[in-house]
């Protein structure tokens, strides 16, 4: 396993509150040394699995909706508007640019599946890392790599796009990044309270401006306008 700290991140610090929650959140799971365990979305079973990550992550963080398996949690951020598809295999492509850490990554043909959505991997965005510049993420898994060290469970990885080749393993394979996705109302929900407290914080210096009394428009604001 591999962990950070938030403030090795290079955009960490610009993020809503609520996003830097989240990611302190989900860095805290990778310090417990657990496996990858399919079918566990519990970190006191001692693992978890991909979508159990994130399940566990959103019902702490309050989400009472979130589905359980990967194609699921594809499916809700779908409904809500917000996915960016991806068909290049480049990680350099346009197609990344309004990817925001906290947003969620999903994968197909990491696995061989028969289902209607065949997503089969998920994982957190973080970012970039300011030593290195490398886009990292986060989540569970049972095989990638981060600093050019494979690594297993639930730990930070390297955010690299798949080859475009079969699996080695099984040739009918072939996995693919599909695209990725804010959370629903995580990323607003954090940019409302900054502004919010932004705007308590103008109301309060105005209050203080010396020349409040004489200023109608500075007295306006000073009453909430």
């Amino acid at each position: 396993m591999a962990t950070l700290k938030p403030e090795a991140l290079r955009e960490f610090s610009d993020q809503p509150a609520k996003v830097q929650q989240l990611i302190r959140s989900s860095l805290a799971l990778t310090e417990r040394n657990l496996s990858y365990k399919y079918g566990s979305a519990d970190p006191s079973a001692g693992g978890m699995d991909c979508s159990g990550f994130i399940y566990y992550l959103l019902t702490n963080a309050g989400y009472k909706d979130v589905p359980r398996d990967s194609p699921g949690q594809y499916a809700w951020v779908r409904k809500e508007g917000d996915f960016h598809a991806v068909l290049s295999r480049s990680g350099e492509s346009f197609e990344l640019n309004d990817l925001s850490p906290g947003d969620l990554l999903f994968w197909s043909g990491t696995y061989k599946v028969d289902r209607d959505i065949p997503i089969t991997h998920v994982m957190i965005y973080l970012g970039k890392e300011k030593s290195s510049g490398k886009p990292v993420m986060v989540g569970a898994t049972d095989g990638r790599s981060y600093n050019g060290v494979r690594r297993f469970g639930v730990s930070v990885f390297d955010f690299k796009m798949p080859r475009g080749k079969p699996s080695t393993t099984d040739p009918d394979v072939t996995a693919k990044f599909e695209g990725y996705a804010s959370i629903p109302h995580l990323r607003e929900a954090g940019e409302a309270s900054e502004k919010r407290v932004s705007r308590e914080q103008r109301i309060e210096s105005d209050k203080e401006t010396p020349d409040s009394k004489v200023n109608p428009r500075t007295t306006k604001l000073g009453n909430g306008d």
